[in-house]
């Protein structure tokens, strides 16, 4: 270890006497050629100002373009400091464009019955009311609880029926697509059929989408305004049903409207269509552009695993998905991922804890850059204007009754009328952007510099020329003159007066 440090001690020696001798070949300026230096910056830097104050012979003029050479430094300081104390706050402006268009793409319909579930299977199953209550409760990031009579029930159920399937029951014995439910479908004067819906499991049991993403329809353009899709629906009340207890007092269609590329979302966006109401919806398409951290809040390098666009209600799902199955080994089939199927005993035993840690913990977050969800960089939506009238009229009740044979009392209280239109065949893009770009902002330094001192980049890599000069110089002065300034000499001995103090002694 001593040999170690020695030799770096030795080294570093070493490296400190080739810079002195390198310096010492450099010979040290006299005063008189240091004054002669800095007078000759002084007269042709481009920096304004100085050579008034060192070319004028009259003290009173020095002073003045002095004080007007610190006020304009002191000026262009302020300016260039708050020039930047401003870029680097972020700011950013908003505008609003309208893109008028020949065609534009038809938004994603997903449609649920308010009555989810199928009367005679409900029948046999009562507890499945309480049961899906439970499970969709993973949606909302609730812990999954119960407060009523039916809890005990359903625990017990789950306890006794530890095969049974959920998914596969709503799927089979919830609300269905068809002949009898969808009575009449027109998309732009063309017939549609429900073999144009997907299927998609939500909160409200199964629902079908218009123009989903894997539909041929997603790649149709519409190239009229005022026209679009026209469907009639029958909720048939008599064959499905709902549990008023829960909140499910509503007889009619849900429905949202969403971009192909999302999924739906019910949670304060669904749309309510009641029974013998005819329901015309007039919508517009908003595209929102937000920019990236730290101008806005948006992540452009977050990817989804299940999803092909980013959106936060995908991103959140997602969470909750990973969390769940990291923790139980499983997956609730309403969220997205590969795995088991979570099973209705670990609802109760698993993915309740892990809800409620979810929540407690905010593993789960979304708006900011730093949360788990950020918001989308780009997003489309489509904001709608609903207007509502009586349906049928006394005439079309008839009609409807002779060609449907069904009873005025069961076309009244089952049969929903939904169109949905654009309003006119543009966009209006909502975009965040930058206040102050980083051009700008030179642009705008630069101009400070010249209005108030003249000064260019030239002149700044003048002044950092001379004051690097002088630096070197300062190290010569200390390097090598300091030391020899410095360097101690004994004074000479007087050997007469030792003799005669050891004498004396």
């Amino acid at each position: 270890m001593e040999q170690t440090e020695k030799s770096k001690v030795y080294a570093e020696n070493g490296l400190l006497e080739k810079i002195k001798l390198c310096l010492s070949k450099k010979p040290l300026l006299s005063p008189t050629e240091r004054k002669k230096f800095d007078h000759d910056f002084a007269i042709s830097t481009s920096f304004h100002g100085i050579h008034n104050i060192v070319q004028n012979r009259s003290k009173i003029r020095k002073v003045l373009w002095l004080v007007v050479v610190l006020g304009s430094v002191s000026l262009v300081t302020w300016q260039i400091y708050s020039r930047l104390l401003n870029y680097f706050t972020w700011p950013t402006t908003t505008s609003i464009e309208v893109q008028y268009v020949e065609k534009m793409e038809f938004p994603a319909v997903t449609f649920c019955n308010l009555n989810r579930f199928q009367t005679d299977a409900v029948a046999k199953f009562g507890v499945i009311f309480f049961l899906w209550h439970i499970v969709s409760e993973v949606l909302h990031l609730r812990k999954i609880t119960a407060n009523s009579t039916g809890s005990t029930e359903a625990t017990d159920f789950a306890a006794s029926h530890q095969n049974f399937s959920i998914a596969e029951f709503i799927r089979n014995k919830g609300f269905y697509l068809d002949n009898s439910t969808l009575l009449d479908c027109d998309f732009f004067g063309k017939p549609c059929s429900p073999k144009d819906f997907g299927h998609v499991f939500t909160e409200y049991g199964n629902c079908f989408t218009f123009n989903h993403g894997e539909t041929i329809q997603a790649k149709r353009k519409v190239s009229v305004s005022g026209r679009g899709l026209s469907l009639l629906f029958s909720v048939n009340q008599e064959t499905f049903t709902d549990n008023p207890a829960l909140g499910f007092v509503d007889a009619g269609i849900i429905f949202a409207i969403h971009s192909p590329k999302t999924v739906p979302q019910f949670d304060g966006l669904g749309l309510l269509s009641p029974v013998g109401m005819h329901t015309r919806v007039t919508i517009r398409q908003v595209k929102t552009v937000h920019q990236e951290y730290p101008w806005g809040e948006c992540n452009p390098n977050i990817k989804l695993q299940n999803f092909s666009n980013y959106s936060t209600s995908g991103c959140l799902k997602e969470c909750k998905a990973q969390h769940i199955k990291k923790q139980c080994g499983c997956v609730p089939f309403l969220l997205p991922g590969n795995g088991i199927e979570c099973d209705l005993q670990k609802y109760f035993n698993c993915v309740s804890p892990v809800l409620d840690h979810i929540e407690l913990k905010e593993l789960c977050t979304v708006g900011t850059h730093n949360s788990s969800c950020p918001v989308s960089c780009e997003e489309t939506e489509y904001p709608a204007t609903i207007s509502y009238s009586s349906f049928p009229s006394q005439k079309a009740l008839k009609y409807l009754s002779k060609k449907l044979n069904q009873s005025r009392k069961y076309i009244r209280e089952n049969l929903v009328k939904i169109e949905i239109n654009y309003s006119d065949l543009n966009y209006k893009i909502t975009q965040q952007q930058k206040a102050v770009s980083v051009p700008e902002l030179l642009a705008d330094l630069g101009g400070q510099l010249g209005l108030f001192c003249g000064a260019s980049l030239i002149t700044i890599i003048e002044i950092i020329e001379y004051l690097f000069t002088n630096f070197y110089w300062i190290c010569i002065f200390f390097l090598l003159k300091i030391p020899e300034m410095t360097q101690w000499t004994p004074p000479p001995q007087n050997h007469l007066g030792n003799k005669n103090r050891i004498e004396e002694c």
